[in-house]
């Protein structure tokens, strides 16, 4: 082992698993008990759902049944999001690493869809990989992508999703060549045009000197990254305030103002009316996971739960009118004029559909122009 990670081979085999699962295997077989089972996935928040394709490559080849919702979907709470049908022996040592990818990969994906409707117009960037385990940098930005946010930072998203990453230069860079203007002008003459000049201009002076240096400098300056540091930052906003002004008096209002450097769901609220874009570190890559949890609803045909959990596997309606939804269980009659959320995407084992990430963030924009259009924004937008 090189680095600390589990091999997909244990995630497949079920050794990522918690101990009492183990228990549980060794006490059902000596007793001859395996009975036919409903699982749900379901949670008492709202979000956005995400971790799909894993789920279904971690069970493909058991045999078992698989309903869920698409990703990019809403989802509120004590809905299920996903419903396993199988002998319960045959997948219960995979529920840990199921509900794992299905709590991280739907908390990041919620966040971003909060930091993207809190933007309004503004664009999104997910900037922070770099706080987060590398072994799951394609993970958090192709929730992060589906989320809603306008690109993602780790190149790691060109070979595993097919859409180029972005970026604009660090500090480190800059100090490399020793003054700003070098900097500046050597990513002007060296990064190919289609590449955004987006010059950072917060590395030894103030953010007002940099920004008219860089204007008074270089040929092309399309934005101006401000990557002020909390203890540097004071009022924030009379510092970006400052910039516009200076860039405007020199009549340069088409030069972007894109803000970075720990960014929290509240900056981008007080913000953006004067900002252009947003690079989102940690607020989105350290999302909080979804508290998921998976539990048996039928046993053998027969309506079961703990205490706190519905019984019956269960379908959810959506009115995409209001966007409100009904549940209902799943042998019941539809309601009319209502679009059922749950379809089936593996059938003993074989999986049936998988998730287009394009489409699936087409899904969240559609539901965050809906509620814009509901006016229901507050609902949704929550700082953690």
């Amino acid at each position: 082992m090189k680095f600390t990670i589990a091999s997909e081979e244990d995630i497949k085999t079920g050794s990522v698993t918690d101990k009492y699962f183990i228990w549980t295997e060794k006490v059902l077989k000596a007793k001859n008990v395996n009975p036919k089972v409903v699982m749900e996935v379901t949670t008492s928040e709202w979000g956005v759902f995400a971790g799909l394709n894993d789920v279904l490559a971690l069970l493909e080849g058991v045999p078992v049944d698989v309903y869920a919702m698409s990703e990019g979907s809403i989802f509120f709470p004590h809905q299920p999001v996903l419903t396993v049908i199988g002998r319960y022996l045959d997948f219960a040592r995979f529920e840990t690493a199921l509900l794992g990818f299905l709590c991280h990969a739907s908390g990041i994906a919620t966040q971003a869809f909060k930091f993207k409707l809190a933007a309004g117009d503004k664009k999104i960037f997910s900037f922070g990989t770099r706080r987060a385990h590398p072994a799951i940098s394609a993970m958090i930005e192709r929730s992060a992508f589906i989320g809603g946010v306008d690109g993602v930072s780790n190149f790691i998203a060109e070979k595993y999703f097919g859409f180029e990453s972005v970026g604009t230069m660090p500090h480190a860079m800059i100090i490399c060549f020793g003054d700003q203007v070098s900097a500046w002008k050597s990513f002007d003459e060296i990064v190919d045009e289609k590449v955004p000049r987006t010059m950072l201009v917060d590395t030894y002076f103030d953010e007002k000197t940099e920004s008219i240096m860089a204007i008074e400098n270089v040929r092309r300056v399309d934005a101006v990254r401000l990557d002020t540091p909390s203890s540097r930052k004071g009022n924030f906003r009379k510092i970006v305030e400052e910039v516009r002004w200076e860039l405007n008096i020199r009549g340069r209002k088409d030069v972007r103002i894109f803000l970075s450097g720990g960014l929290k769901l509240s900056d981008v609220i007080a913000l953006r009316d004067l900002a252009d874009a947003f690079g989102v570190g940690t607020s989105i890559s350290a999302a909080k996971p979804i508290d998921f949890a998976m539990d048996i609803v039928e046993k053998d045909g027969i309506f079961c739960a703990k205490r706190g959990k519905r019984s019956g596997m269960k379908q959810v309606y959506r009115d995409w009118n209001k966007l409100e939804d009904e549940m209902r269980l799943f042998k019941e009659a539809p309601p009319a004029n209502k679009e059922p959320m749950l379809r089936k995407v593996m059938e003993k084992g074989k999986i049936l559909e998988k998730t287009d990430i394009v489409k699936a963030r087409e899904l969240v924009l559609k539901q965050m122009e809906l509620i814009r259009e509901l006016k229901r924004e507050k609902e949704f937008i929550e700082d953690q």
